[in-house]
């Protein structure tokens, strides 16, 4: 899989999720294989470009492997003058969003609601491609609706304008996360352009994985919420790509001490305070592999202040756990 000069590791890539996909996790999705892992989407209004939220969005700052910032807006100037602005700051690939679904973006005509404007989506791709000296791809969904599905006139405006590689959501805007990803879709878009085609959408699994490689004929795969609290699915996916074999769910020790190094990263990047706050969700995550913990183990996890605190009721947890098959969820 290559974008532009760039040859990734493998087929796999993350995710960009708004809260989610910061420097702690890109890095372990990598650790565990993914060969890319794209940041969390920043705004291109320059008004919030010297925001600390912001920067830490796009924060670099020793990443090992590709770097690549997700940008968004709907203002073609704007796009342009925010891709150079990150390629400045070490960006090597530009990723454009029209594919979030979420109320707030697409109430500003921005993410999947510039579908509906094939006229601007072009206006867009054409003054960011031309802005930048480093590849740039783009991200889409399916359609607006069930009855607007225009992903394959996406793909060829894409193609036309210069982007390097189009991830395709097998879903509407109108659809959200409901249902099923439309991968005859995503295999549609893949036989009408030459540039390569990532697909997403639920792929949960090692076995999804590589089935939808097969159906679709994409050149990868991106994975967003199956990886959370679930950074081994990416090697599991390898291996099952590679070879057909499945590699052992991690046991208990293994999910622990990944969870605390995670926790530990994030205490690093963020602070303390915001630390502790923001890595409630990211253990939620972690033990929703294992049957329901109390409910009075999970509130005082959550009241934590502070990591050292946050931490010794974390290893308490675990303590009550086995490595029996049964102690927690299929991964």
């Amino acid at each position: 899989m290559r974008i532009g000069s760039y040859q990734l590791e493998n087929k796999l890539i993350l995710a960009p999720m708004a809260g989610i996909s910061d420097r702690p996790f890109r890095e372990l999705c990598k650790q565990f294989g993914a060969g890319l892992a794209v940041s969390e989407m920043v705004a291109s209004n320059p008004a919030f470009r010297e925001h600390k939220r912001t920067l830490l969005k796009a924060d670099h700052n020793g990443e090992t492997g590709l770097r690549c910032v997700q940008i968004l807006g709907t203002d073609p100037k704007q796009m342009a003058d925010a891709a150079k602005f990150n390629a400045q700051r070490g960006a090597q690939v530009i990723d454009i969003n029209m594919g979030c679904p979420a109320k707030k973006v697409c109430s500003v005509a921005a993410g999947s609601a510039l579908l509906r404007d094939e006229t601007l989506v072009r206006k867009i791709l054409d003054a960011v491609v031309n802005a930048v000296d480093i590849p740039v791809t783009l991200k889409i969904r399916t359609g607006w609706d069930l009855h607007s599905r225009n992903a394959v006139e996406i793909a060829g405006i894409a193609e036309d304008s210069g982007v390097a590689a189009l991830t395709l959501h097998g879903r509407t805007r109108a659809c959200k996360f409901n249902g099923h990803a439309e991968y005859e879709t995503i295999k549609k878009v893949k036989q009408s352009v030459r540039i390569p085609i990532i697909a997403n959408g639920d792929i949960d699994s090692a076995e999804k994985a590589r089935w939808v490689l097969e159906k679709t004929g994409a050149d990868a795969i991106m994975i967003g919420r199956a990886a959370l609290g679930n950074p081994w699915l990416f090697s599991q996916a390898n291996q099952f790509i590679n070879s057909g074999k499945l590699i052992e769910k991690p046991t208990v020790e293994t999910i622990q001490h990944t969870l605390v190094n995670h926790l530990e990263k994030l205490y690093g990047f963020y602070g303390n305070i915001s630390g502790v706050r923001i890595a409630r969700k990211h253990i939620g995550w972690y033990f929703n592999h294992f049957r329901p913990i109390s409910q009075n183990t999970r509130d005082a996890i959550n009241q934590a202040s502070d990591p050292s605190q946050q931490i010794v009721l974390i290893n308490s947890a675990f303590s009550n756990l086995t490595n029996d098959c049964a102690a927690y969820e299929s991964l």
